[in-house]
């Protein structure tokens, strides 16, 4: 048959089995069973003989022969006429498919880029925080003072603040506020770790990027932030009077009396624990930090020798292991503290018995009994907290040289120890300084002044003994 009409194309009828018809040069209908009908070209490109169907381009479902004869001839001679030019349709729409998909993928890709970086642009305070403590800050509480104070102080006030539009002006804002309620020190050290945590992140992308206008922190100028007679050096002068000691002392002893003498103990105010008051002696009288107060082993303590062996690791930095040369005063102080705590670990154990004490109880108990002193976040009297003491039993010297806190215990008995003529380099030597002179020097020379640190333990204790009674 030769060129067919396009009634005759109409006419043809499925079969038991499917068919093909000729309908022109290179062109062919195919029936299926069912009726259906597919137009095929047949052409050669290259001396490959190769069939299209016309009926199922790509992206489309299934368009069966509702082609028109006029359009599927005009269609078979436009893929003859490229195959002739050496073009093959089916390799055409392949490569026109996968440009199609490239470029969808690149779209996708485009977004998710722009979605990130428009992510990354907005990355805020609290994210490089968070960023900040995974990665470039390991402090010794394993960084618990850290997020307390960033969430006290901080990240309410500017955490979701962008890094791109944070200006000196939130940062300053932030520390004066503190200042504004009496926390100069807490200011003081909240900005030196704002000032860690930007040259941190100064160094590093994303952050880097989004310091547009540089560094805010470097034009944060303290000095001018917390109050006119706050001392910037901290070197806080604190020191007890001898009166003030023994004052210590009958506060603690009117305290028991009057708990004791209570009708009921509920409404009793309750004196200072036991272990606290044992804490405050020895600190007194050793010289030594709250911290390594706090981290004591019953292990590290030999009662028969006299001796308390402090690890380098509950010291301030690491620096070196300290033995304590117990005077009879503080050796007293750890046989009262034995028959409360003996059978535990720890010197000072936590309530739960795991683990010793936290390092700021003692100095939340003492805090927490000179409450006058004590500034809420508008800068008037703080308000009672949960569970938290909340009274002056503690204030001593009627509140007119200030506050005292466990640290000062550490410069009073220094301060003591001069006056009782012992000298500068074996103070140091009892608070476990760092001494001067060269790394030279210090390597070579050993003598470890046993004899001299117990002697100046010694004579404090005698002096402390003196006051007490």
């Amino acid at each position: 048959m030769g060129k067919m009409t396009a009634q005759q194309v109409a006419a043809l009828r499925p079969r038991d089995k499917p068919y093909k018809q000729n309908v022109d040069t290179g062109l062919q209908l195919r029936i299926a069973t069912n009726g259906i009908k597919v137009w095929v070209v047949q052409y050669v490109v290259e001396g490959r003989q190769r069939e299209l169907r016309l009926s199922r381009p790509y992206g489309m479902s299934t368009t069966d022969a509702s082609m028109s004869l006029a359009d599927a001839r005009n269609e078979a001679a436009r893929i003859r006429t490229l195959a002739r030019e050496g073009v093959d349709i089916q390799v055409q729409q392949e490569e026109e498919r996968l440009r199609e998909l490239q470029a969808a993928v690149d779209a996708e890709a485009q977004l998710a880029s722009s979605q990130a970086k428009q992510t990354t642009e907005n990355l805020s305070v609290a994210q490089m925080f968070d960023a900040w403590l995974l990665d470039g800050v390991r402090r010794k509480d394993g960084n618990a003072e850290l997020r307390r104070s960033f969430g006290a102080d901080v990240l309410p006030a500017i955490g979701a603040i962008a890094i791109k539009d944070l200006t000196e002006h939130d940062l300053r804002g932030v520390l004066r506020t503190m200042v504004a309620r009496g926390v100069n020190r807490a200011a003081v050290m909240v900005r030196n770790s704002l000032t860690q945590m930007f040259a941190w992140a100064e160094k590093r992308q994303p952050w880097r990027k989004l310091l547009i206008d540089g560094n805010p922190m470097e034009l944060i100028e303290i000095e001018k932030i917390v109050a006119p007679d706050y001392d910037m050096s901290n070197e806080r002068d604190r020191i007890l009077a001898d009166a003030e000691i023994g004052e210590l002392q009958a506060v603690f002893d009117n305290l028991q009396a009057e708990y004791d003498a209570a009708p009921d103990k509920r409404y009793g105010t309750q004196p200072l624990a036991a272990t606290t008051q044992r804490a405050i002696w020895i600190m007194l009288s050793t010289l030594c930090r709250v911290g390594e107060m706090s981290m004591a082993r019953w292990v590290h303590v030999d009662l028969d020798a006299a001796e308390w062996f402090i690890p380098k690791e509950n010291v301030k930095d690491n620096l070196a292991d300290l033995t304590v040369y117990l005077s009879p005063f503080a050796l007293d102080q750890f046989r009262q503290l034995q028959k409360v705590t003996g059978k535990t670990e720890w010197c000072f154990p936590a309530r739960n018995n795991e683990g010793h004490v936290d390092s700021k109880s003692i100095s939340k108990q003492v805090g927490d009994r000179q409450s006058m002193f004590k500034k809420a976040k508008d800068g008037g009297p703080r308000a009672p907290m949960k569970n938290r003491r909340h009274d002056n039993t503690l204030v001593l010297g009627a509140g007119k040289t200030g506050a005292w806190t466990p640290h000062d215990l550490r410069r009073t008995g220094a301060t003591l120890m001069q006056r009782l003529g012992v000298s500068l380099d074996i103070i140091d030597r009892c608070q476990n300084h760092v001494l001067p002179g060269s790394k030279v020097r210090r390597h070579y020379l050993h003598h470890d002044y046993a004899d001299e640190k117990r002697d100046a333990w010694k004579k404090i204790g005698e002096h402390i003994e003196t006051i007490l009674s």
